[in-house]
């Protein structure tokens, strides 16, 4: 008994103590970067009422923690410089060595800002870009990918890491080459602090005092109750496991699967889903584990025994691929493309079995990509193998009835962002847009609330916002007569230019219809970095391309004018015509146009159409066609002249959905 009280009166006495002890939060360290030229905010925790001195460079400033045992001082304005060491004493002494001063920007959005340069990323010459960097006065923090329902007074970890060929794969790709052009153009440091989660919408990012204060969005608020993580999880839990067993019949989360990879083994009591596709959209919402499938084919008698390539397009994220038994392959990466070699004398006459193994870790998971890619060849032979699959769930990932970024409004504000908002920056990059595009429409509205939102909790005045517009990825045919969520994304993004100091980086040209992750990283980067240099470091010449202003109808032509057309308007490229214009008369329906460059204006027009009423520009989810840039190859930003309803104007957020 003795013994029991005496531990835990030490573990009393050694709470006390921690509480005591003056710390910091976890965005101060070793190697950070703190902003020039402002007043710098320096803050943390101690005893309440106790006594904090905080010296930096040549000052040093004193202040007291509050009841709670906050404390905050503001240094004055420093020059970009360095490396400093900060001090901050009480009754404890905290040191943290080799600071810069520099310029600092917050790196914000989902998985093209979160794309590293090597892992999973791989953007184009990797190696080569990684051997070659070697800025120590660029430095990079990650903040670790966390949930909360309740607003965070700290980040979760991460660490300031120098830029050098040991350290760069890991940063986001472009917010490094973001940086690399800042550095190479104003020879100061440059801080990235990188936010950043793959696969979350913007409203993840926003504060539940933002859709407070919005009209449009309040319901948002409303809907949001007081919630906990924990109760979120095991209600998750219960409805993941009952949608299982209600789709399959049952589900042994140690099943034995030993025998579901051979051409023997009966699947006829399997449910089926149609492939390609990713589950989420086909019954299996927040799943995130092992499911099997299976799907038998009939092999010709001329063709048995021979050698085979077997494509599966892209699968989310790793495979294990069987034929009659036999392993022919895995992968593990959700972005690359499988394509397998069978071996001669697996397949037999008449039928065989293909049973593909895929474990999903996160976010969407299953086999994706044009339905037309996924198919078995022989010889000259080809047989698709789009269609019904069987499929079982197979188990569930541990942790995987975790409550997920999208889950609920908020949830990356309170945990991701809130702890950084007294740190004070620069200004802030964002590339988002693609889990927002099905509801293009609202982010008219929650765009510029979550940026206006920003703006009020960092309290460092309208602070410069740059985004990246959508690049070009999916089908041509989703496009200005069918309907295109992305170009409504675009449309969103760009009437966001409307709130000061924010600047966006069109990005259409270097994009991957087949890749929702383009590799080409560095013109992104580079893009941002030119707005930023001319918009808020003041340097001077053209920094992105022709902006729509106006349109005159005159007959059967219609007159384009435009902004930032630099030092004049180019067809880029081998094509002799422009590409990527499409005009209307009064039924709305869209005809490819003949479009010429005159002078500054663009003259539009189609023999079919004699009173034309609409011009639409590189309106479609693969907006790759385009080739109007000006002459500072700055690509033009996709518009349309006229305001007819889109695909996504009735689609709303809706909370857990």
């Amino acid at each position: 008994m003795k013994k029991t009280i005496a531990l835990l009166f030490t573990a009393i006495l050694f709470t006390i103590v921690s509480f005591a002890n003056i710390t910091l939060p976890k965005i101060f360290g070793d190697n950070m970067v703190l902003q020039r030229n402002k007043p710098i905010s320096i803050w943390g925790w101690a005893a309440a009422g106790e006594n904090v001195t905080v010296q930096f460079n040549a000052q040093i400033k004193s202040t007291k923690a509050d009841n709670n045992g906050k404390w905050q001082v503001m240094l004055l304005p420093e020059n970009a410089g360095g490396p400093f060491q900060l001090t901050v004493k009480g009754k404890n002494q905290v040191n943290i060595q080799n600071i810069l001063v520099g310029e600092v920007w917050i790196c914000s959005g989902q998985s093209n800002m979160e794309m590293p340069i090597e892992g999973w990323g791989k953007i184009n010459d990797y190696q080569q870009e990684i051997a070659a960097a070697n800025y120590p006065q660029i430095r990079h923090f990650k903040v670790p990918n966390t949930v909360s329902s309740t607003l965070k007074d700290d980040i979760s970890g991460g660490d300031w890491k120098v830029c050098s060929p040991a350290t760069a794969g890991d940063f986001s790709a472009t917010a490094y080459f973001f940086a690399r052009k800042l550095y190479n153009k104003l020879k100061v440091p440059i801080g990235l602090i990188n936010t950043s989660w793959g696969g979350t919408q913007s409203e993840a990012w926003t504060s539940k005092h933002a859709f407070e204060q919005n009209a449009q969005m309040k319901y948002v608020a409303d809907d949001m109750g007081n919630y906990d993580i924990e109760t979120l999880m095991k209600k998750r839990g219960e409805a993941v496991t009952k949608n299982i067993e209600k789709i399959q019949g049952s589900f042994d989360n140690d099943a034995n699967t030993t025998e579901w990879k051979n051409s023997g083994f009966d699947d006829s009591k399997w449910p089926v889903m149609k492939l390609p596709g990713l589950w989420e959209s086909q019954g299996l919402p927040d799943l995130d584990g092992t499911v099997w499938f299976r799907k038998n084919i009939i092999i010709a008698d001329a063709d048995a025994g021979k050698a085979a390539v077997l494509e599966l397009l892209m699968i989310d994220d790793n495979d294990e691929t069987y034929v009659n038994g036999e392993k022919i392959g895995s992968t593990d990466g959700y972005n690359t493309p499988r394509k397998y070699t069978i071996a001669a004398g697996i397949l037999k006459a008449g039928k065989n079995t293909i049973a593909v193994k895929i474990g999903d870790t996160g976010g969407g998971g299953g086999i994706y990509g044009p339905a037309a890619d996924l198919k078995l060849t022989i010889s000259n032979t080809i047989q698709s193998l789009a269609g019904d699959w069987a499929f079982r769930v197979a188990q569930l990932q541990a942790g995987s009835t975790n409550v997920g970024p999208n889950d609920y409004p908020s949830l990356l504000f309170n945990a991701m962002l809130y702890p950084l908002v007294q740190y004070t920056i620069r200004g802030a990059i964002w590339y988002q847009g693609e889990t927002n595009a099905g509801r293009a429409y609202q982010y008219r509205t929650a765009f510029p609330l979550m940026i206006n939102d920003w703006r009020q909790h960092f309290k460092q005045a309208d602070f410069p916002f740059l985004f990246v517009q959508l690049s070009t990825f999916g089908s041509a045919t989703a496009n200005s007569n069918n309907g295109s969520d992305w170009a409504e994304l675009r449309e969103a993004q760009a009437m966001t230019l409307s709130l000061p100091n924010t600047g966006m980086a069109v990005t259409t040209d270097i994009g991957n219809p087949a890749d929702i992750h383009p590799k080409n990283k560095q013109d992104v980067g580079i893009r941002l970095a030119d707005i930023a240099l001319h918009d808020v470091y003041k340097k001077a010449g053209e920094y992105t391309g022709p902006m729509y202003k106006l349109m005159k109808t005159e007959g059967n032509k219609i007159t384009l004018t435009f902004t930032h057309t630099g030092s004049g308007l180019l067809l880029k490229g081998t094509s002799t015509t422009l590409n990527g214009f499409e005009i209307a008369g009064a039924d709305k329906k869209f005809y490819k146009a003949k479009a010429v460059i005159s002078g500054d204006k663009i003259i539009v027009s189609f023999d079919g159409i004699a009173q034309p009423v609409a011009v639409r520009y590189n309106w479609a989810n693969d907006a790759s066609a385009g080739n109007l840039f000006n002459k500072e190859l700055f690509p033009a930003a996709p518009f349309r002249t006229d305001n007819w309803d889109g695909v996504t104007i009735k689609t709303k957020y809706m909370a857990g959905k």
